[in-house]
């Protein structure tokens, strides 16, 4: 059952999507909700269907009191690394938000402190907070909604199934294709073992 943080009221929290993908940029969303709100299918994103992702999406988005989305590319993820690029993401997620939050909680295990607003960090917190599990589907959904619109642009990779992820079929497209604006440049694309055949 996941639950609300009781103290202090005005708690943010954050989740960041994409942080392994091969393609795409990272995407991190930061949302307080209503002390008392409740939905039975809010969960961590991965554990949900898509179509349910999709209508939370709209939920959260009218019932939040605040929330915020924000993306780093590529460019940005090559230059500070992923990990730095998805606190980065959840940094200019927070300073969207409409008020400030007294405090934050953050899915996973790595933060920087953001202004002087106290923060926990929390491993696998989208199962555990509402909050956190509401950034997650925020995150999620929209970085999802972008990566099929790139698909547009370059449908041999079926980002709009796979989303960007090290799919085998992804890497086969890279293989063959090579790469894209939209890949980081600075991830493994191909293993090893992949790269001497080419």
């Amino acid at each position: 059952m996941l639950k609300m943080f009781n103290l202090p009221c005005q708690v943010a929290g954050t989740d960041e999507a994409g942080r392994g993908c091969l393609a795409g940029p990272v995407t991190a969303a930061a949302v307080i909700l209503p002390k008392k709100f409740k939905n039975k299918l809010l969960n961590d994103s991965k554990q949900i269907k898509e179509v349910d992702r999709n209508s939370l999406k709209e939920i959260i988005i009218n019932e939040a009191l605040s929330y915020g989305i924000a993306h780093v590319f590529m460019e940005e993820i090559d230059k500070i690394n992923i990990l730095n690029a998805s606190i980065l993401a959840m940094h200019r997620a927070i300073e969207q938000l409409h008020c400030e939050p007294e405090h934050i909680i953050v899915d996973g295990n790595k933060f920087k402190p953001f202004r002087n607003i106290s923060h926990d960090c929390i491993i696998k917190g989208d199962g555990k907070f509402l909050s956190i599990a509401a950034a997650s589907i925020l995150a999620k959904t929209v970085r999802d909604e972008f990566m099929k619109k790139i698909h547009q642009e370059f449908p041999m990779y079926n980002w709009q199934k796979n989303k960007g992820y090290p799919t085998r079929e992804h890497r086969q497209a890279i293989m063959e294709f090579g790469s894209t604006p939209y890949h980081r440049k600075s991830f493994k694309l191909l293993p090893e073992q992949l790269k001497l055949t080419l």
